[in-house]
């Protein structure tokens, strides 16, 4: 269980929303002490149950519930745990869950003080509203793909991380707010935007009619083959001084006077000199020189290496709790305060594994609790 000196001790998070980013919100609360309840459909609950890891990686630390919102008890059972949460969560498309009796109105004119955070892709009034879209449409859409050369695919997922990372502080500002004021409020959060917001400093010089700026243009900052088929990044982004150092560390002084912004016009020939001599060496060598030399730079590791470093362990990323199946690791929320920590304190719950305990704690009738807690695979249409 949470321990009661965790920084959201006492705060209850009700969730509606699947797959990515509400649950990574609401993995970041949880770790910091708040009661996360997910309330799952009962056919097979959140779909992304059926990737283990991915589901595993942002659902660890909270509690579940199955209800079914279209039956009449589930429908009853929802609005008491509602009565009881200092936020909601929901990441249908808009206007899904006002349908039901559930919209953002109906509830904060029951719950003045609630929080209800809506997650979407496109915001509750976009003219966008119901396009369907995942991840790398919104990173399409948003000009973060953008390239002379031909686009490629990102690795990480950084609508939904963004998104994920906007509703949890809508949800903090929102509890903060309803201290202060007595009221908590609706608020919106569009995975388009939360993009928009973390390319301004390339969206307002476009926006402005300024010219864009330099930063990663500098031969100096890029990845680079080894001479024993690794790879290392240097990152030197505008810095004269970092740059004199690489030169001394690759013995080639001659170009280390060169100043960034004639650097950046010399760019390909400088950067096949630090190529060059990068690839005549193995990794290992650069590691030592490097970081000798005080450059920035790291090696390409692998998801083995970084679960291995040093670093890593120093700063307790991975954590491990016990779990009906052993014990399981987990990557715990970035935050430490007064030096702790704080991660998960519970594995993964099983489909409606809190069912019954979360409904006697919302006082649902006895002979409720146990028709639904009896039922977690019943059928149930889609909510969206």
């Amino acid at each position: 269980m949470t321990t009661p000196d965790a920084p959201l001790a006492g705060i209850r998070v009700v969730s509606l929303a699947e797959q990515f980013p509400g649950p990574f919100a609401t993995l970041l609360l949880s770790d910091l002490g708040a009661d996360v309840v997910q309330v799952e459909r009962p056919n097979g609950g959140d779909p992304s149950r059926a990737f283990p890891g991915h589901y595993d990686a942002l659902n660890r630390g909270k509690r579940s519930v199955a209800l079914d919102l279209k039956d009449a008890d589930g429908a009853d059972a929802f609005g008491r745990l509602v009565s009881h949460a200092d936020v909601l969560l929901e990441g249908f498309r808009p206007g899904v869950l006002s349908r039901l009796g559930f919209g953002p109105d109906e509830l904060l004119r029951r719950h003045p003080r609630l929080v209800y955070v809506s997650v979407s892709g496109f915001g509750q009034e976009s003219p966008l509203r119901n396009h369907p879209a995942h991840d790398l449409s919104f990173q399409a859409m948003a000009g973060l793909l953008d390239s002379e050369a031909a686009p490629h695919p990102p690795v990480l997922a950084l609508a939904d991380l963004s998104a994920g990372m906007f509703a949890a502080f809508a949800a903090l500002t929102g509890v903060v707010a309803a201290q202060k004021t007595g009221r908590g409020g609706h608020y919106d959060v569009a995975m388009l935007d939360t993009l928009l917001t973390l390319a301004a400093t390339r969206l307002v010089p476009s926006a402005n009619g300024q010219p864009p700026d330099t930063l990663g243009l500098d031969p100096g900052y890029g990845l680079f083959a080894t001479a024993d088929g690794e790879w290392i990044s240097l990152s030197i982004a505008f810095e004269d001084h970092f740059w004199m150092a690489l030169c001394v560390a690759l013995d080639l002084p001659e170009i280390g006077a060169i100043s960034a912004a004639e650097r950046i016009g010399e760019r390909e020939r400088l950067r096949g000199l630090i190529a060059a001599r990068i690839l005549a060496s193995p990794a290992d060598h650069w590691d030592k020189v490097l970081l000798a030399a005080g450059v920035p730079y790291g090696r390409v590791s692998t998801l083995a290496d970084v679960l291995g470093d040093p670093n890593t362990l120093a700063r307790q990323m991975i954590q491990s709790v016990a779990t009906p199946d052993g014990e399981r690791s987990f990557v715990r929320q970035p935050l430490i305060v007064d030096g702790v920590p704080h991660g998960p304190t519970r594995g993964t719950p099983r489909l409606g594994e809190h069912t019954a305990e979360i409904l006697r704690e919302a006082g649902v009738p006895p002979e409720v609790v146990d028709r639904l807690a009896a039922t977690p695979e019943s059928p149930i249409q889609a909510l969206y």
